[in-house]
């Protein structure tokens, strides 16, 4: 059987197509560089790999595992201490303790409240006085301390700058409760005249 002169011309023209497409490629090439250029920078790429990766693994390594730590400094979690030893330990133990430090930074202990009247670190009390003697404290913010404090006396001894604080924040209450008491007096007479 003889094929149609449509698909004759066809086929020769892909031929044509492919023969050229071959005849007109440049050879392949494994680097744009070549000779001593590419010696030179496989060089400087062994180099980068040998000591520069490893010191940036580590160092993120590191950073990864004081998260947890950083993130219970933050948000004042009481057992600061404990969590900052678990963050060692996984250093340590290649990682394997981290989940539980990251965890335990998240949550507060249900119980710690209820033993200490608190569930802040002494850092935050800390925080909380430096604010106070600059002034930065709202009205909520030290009838919230003062909250705190009296239910650790409850509990416990407080240590010496927290009852220092704490008497510092009576003082004040009981000054803001004098500066009120002779201004109503004064309204009520005015308002009698």
């Amino acid at each position: 059987m003889r094929q149609s002169k449509g698909a004759d011309v066809a086929n020769l023209s892909r031929l044509m197509t492919a023969l050229a497409a071959v005849l007109a490629s440049a050879p392949a090439r494994a680097s744009f560089l070549s000779g001593d250029a590419l010696d030179t920078m496989a060089d400087v790429l062994a180099l980068v790999v040998l000591f520069v990766v490893p010191v940036v693994v580590i160092v993120l390594f590191w950073v990864v595992h004081v998260l947890p730590e950083k993130i219970a400094h933050k948000r004042h979690h009481p057992q600061l201490e404990a969590i900052t030893t678990l963050c060692l330990l996984s250093l340590v133990f290649g990682g394997l303790l981290w989940p539980i430090a990251w965890l335990w930074a998240y949550t507060k202990p249900v119980a710690y409240r209820v033993a200490y009247g608190t569930d802040k670190h002494a850092d935050y009390f800390d925080e909380m006085a430096q604010k106070h003697g600059a002034g930065e404290l709202l009205r909520e913010d030290v009838f919230h301390l003062r909250e705190e404090l009296e239910a650790m006396e409850a509990r416990g001894a407080l240590p010496p700058n927290l009852k220092t604080l704490k008497d510092e924040l009576a003082r004040l209450r009981l000054a803001e409760a004098e500066a009120r008491a002779p201004a109503a007096p004064a309204a009520k007479r005015e308002g009698s005249a």
